[in-house]
């Protein structure tokens, strides 16, 4: 079969380049529940994903489905978000889904926020609280990089062992604890869903070193990594996992609990990205 990968991303990236010939150097994918910080930029041009050629429209609730460029609050700083992502569960093939991810690498972007929404494995970390992703554990059995590769993007085996930038994450916890934010430090486990994981799923997971479950993130991850793009992952907590939590989970309850952690979660944006403009 052929591979259209490169055409694709030039026909998303002439489109980009059309909206802005040059992008923001920052970038951020917004999770389940959490689109409130694209609402709050200033004079910000919105592009639907059904209008960029080839990218892909997640229909889960939660999730706008919309590009936004515009300027963080309080500051003349270029801020590029998405909002919302596709999901391997709803269909979407892997390049599909991380195809976003790599036309704004491919069109300039340097350094990638990326959020969701995670299930947490250890009773310290409550809903509504933050995670800083220190790592992942992909149990999507999916890779970005299987088939051909393509020279431009990067290695063919990428060193996985910084895919979450070091200097990033410091940066993000040093604002943390600046403004007096608990922000946890742990490691993401991505499951495929869309079923919640099972008890004995979240004590394989917990058992492996993983702190957070969730349906998202490892392949953008992967994907930007390869590409060279400096990452920094953040978790909004919005429930116990199976078998920690004493009720049965439901997705309201993942926008709920995003909804709860808004506030914290924008501050501590607010103050992070100056400081990793600056860098």
């Amino acid at each position: 079969m052929q591979d259209n990968t490169p055409r694709l991303l030039e026909e998303s990236i002439n489109s980009l380049r059309q909206i802005a010939k040059v992008p923001p150097k920052i970038a951020i994918v917004l999770g389940s529940g959490l689109s409130a910080f694209g609402d709050s930029l200033k004079n910000p041009i919105r592009q639907p994903y059904s209008e960029i050629p080839h990218f892909p429209s997640g229909r889960v609730s939660g999730h706008s489905g919309c590009m936004i460029l515009g300027q963080l609050p309080g500051h003349d700083i270029d801020v590029l978000v998405l909002s919302g992502r596709a999901h391997l569960y709803e269909g979407f093939h892997v390049d599909e889904v991380v195809h976003p991810v790599r036309a704004i690498r491919q069109w300039g972007v340097e350094k990638l926020i990326i959020t969701n929404a995670a299930g947490s494995i250890r009773r310290k970390m409550q809903p509504s609280e933050l995670m800083h992703i220190s790592d992942h554990i992909n149990f999507t059995g999916q890779n970005p990089l299987i088939g051909p590769h393509h020279p431009d993007y990067g290695e063919r085996f990428p060193d996985m062992s910084a895919a979450y930038n070091p200097d990033m994450g410091a940066l993000l916890q040093t604002t943390a604890r600046e403004l007096g934010i608990i922000l946890h430090q742990g490691i993401y486990a991505g499951f495929l869903g869309p079923s919640y994981e099972t008890p004995a799923e979240v004590q394989m997971a917990k058992n492996m070193g993983a702190h957070a479950v969730g349906m998202s993130t490892v392949c953008e991850v992967i994907a930007g990594h390869q590409l060279g793009l400096d990452i920094c992952g953040i978790s909004c907590i919005t429930n116990l996992a199976s078998g920690i939590s004493e009720t049965p989970l439901h997705h309201d309850e993942v926008k709920w609990a995003a909804e709860q952690g808004r506030e914290r979660f924008l501050t501590l944006l607010n103050a992070f990205i100056p400081k990793l403009s600056s860098q």
